[in-house]
């Protein structure tokens, strides 16, 4: 008998592992971001029929001086790799994502990934200070899971760890301000026989005061994450998808192809008897 794997855990992986891990920075270059850019960008295309995203403006019509947080959800093993895209293919930023056990895989370094180690909170606090020194590079763009663990989709309530609200406060008291943007990931099927990546940023929250309560502001950071992955479900149920820009898009597949060409011969009327 097969016995089926643990899909989720509450615990960490890190503190599963209770294994002392160095803190690693990222650690890119020209060549290694032109590699990383490729090769996620191929990933997505082979796995999924198109890439949609909505809301980009939030973004765009934001003060360009100032740093700028997105916050999601983490469902799946595609979401560091639909950030990856979104930073540099639609913001043309570099990506800086706090990936857990970065030690197993080093080579994303390179592509903009530095390390958290959740054993102890003294480790876990290396990773969110240097968070707060890479958002103000306005080079970069930070892309924060707030969870902290892997949930299974459309999971509720969300619960975050107050990570974010600790970056977003340090990073006031730094820079002046700061933006955080709420990100909703969808993978789904529409009218393809392959999945589509779904993507809808939220409102843009600006933060210029950092005299707040950490817990009570976590809070609110929940509810504006609910409130836009709320607001896409909505959407995607009910076909309303025609504002969504396309950063992807496949060419049909032949047997496809035949399917719509037999949808568009027209058969004669069928006589009765």
């Amino acid at each position: 008998m097969v016995t089926e794997e643990q899909l989720y855990s509450d615990i960490p992986p890190t503190k599963l592992r209770n294994k002392e891990e160095k803190f690693k920075p990222a650690k890119t270059s020209k060549f290694w971001l032109w590699v990383a850019s490729m090769f996620f960008f191929n990933m997505l295309q082979n796995r999924f029929y198109a890439f949609r995203y909505e809301g980009d403006e939030n973004y765009f019509e934001s003060e360009k001086d100032v740093p700028t947080i997105l916050f999601a959800p983490h469902c799946n093993w595609w979401d560091g790799i639909v950030f990856y895209n979104i930073t540099h293919r639609i913001f043309h930023k570099e990506i800086r994502l706090m990936v857990e056990e970065l030690n197993r895989f080093p080579l994303l370094r390179r592509g903009g990934a530095y390390s958290v180690n959740k054993k102890s909170p003294q480790s876990a606090m290396k990773a969110l200070q240097y968070s707060v020194d890479v958002v103000g590079d306005l080079r970069n763009m930070l892309c924060i899971f707030p969870q902290g663990i892997i949930r299974p989709p459309h999971y509720r309530p969300f619960e975050f760890q107050t990570g974010l609200t600790y970056i977003a406060q340090n990073a006031v008291k730094r820079y002046g301000k700061i933006n955080l943007i709420p990100v909703a990931i969808n993978y789904c099927f529409l009218r393809d026989n392959r999945p589509e990546v779904l993507v809808k940023f939220g409102k843009r929250i600006e933060l210029n005061e950092a005299k707040i309560y950490r817990k009570e502001y976590t809070h609110f950071l929940e509810r504006a994450l609910t409130e836009v992955c709320d607001m896409q479900d909505y959407e995607i149920s009910h076909g309303e998808i025609s504002n969504y820009k396309i950063l992807f898009k496949q060419h049909l597949k032949w047997y496809r192809r035949i399917e719509q060409r037999l949808k568009s011969i027209d058969l004669p009327p069928v006589s009765g008897v």
